[in-house]
């Protein structure tokens, strides 16, 4: 069993969608470890705001096995792919990290780059595996985190 970190963000319908994933992603993997959910600005383009949180779990499956069955629990969530990166989404489940792991292959790329770019990534990631080093810089998150430039990005928690 390794432990696995993926991204959760929805800007449609993203109450219902968040919830609605975490039950899927739990039906899938058991119990899920999970930050605050963040609401965040669109980056990219203009678009309704964002929530964002991450997850971690334990799973037997590789690395393609996963980000697999993200992609088809993004598809039952009618995730539309035709918009380009930087559009409105129902679901976005991306794969941050498998353990330590380093990949650079075609449609999988690990630690996911967006760890480093965006705060709605880090900063949830950081909260729930601070300690963790990232594969790549060997710094921990909690310190990547406390290195990054919150005020490009806001962000706020999502009060429950």
């Amino acid at each position: 069993m390794v432990k696995v970190y993926v991204s959760v963000g929805s800007n449609i319908d993203r109450e219902r969608n968040v919830a609605s994933a975490l039950a899927a992603l739990a039906t899938e993997y058991g119990a899920l470890q999970q930050s605050r959910i963040f609401e965040t600005a669109a980056v990219g383009f203009d678009g309704d705001p964002f929530y964002n949180l991450v997850i971690e779990f334990e799973t037997g499956q590789s690395p393609r096995e996963v980000a697999d069955v993200l992609r088809r629990i993004e598809d039952e969530h009618g995730r539309q792919r035709s918009g380009g990166k930087f559009s409105s989404r129902t679901l976005d489940l991306d794969l941050l990290l498998y353990d330590d792991l380093v990949i650079d292959e075609p449609g999988l790329t690990l630690p996911r780059p967006e760890i480093l770019q965006y705060a709605f990534v880090l900063r949830p990631l950081a909260e729930i595996a601070g300690d963790m080093k990232h594969p790549v810089t060997g710094f921990t998150f909690a310190q990547l985190w406390d290195a990054f430039d919150p005020t490009a990005q806001p962000m706020w928690p999502v009060e429950k």
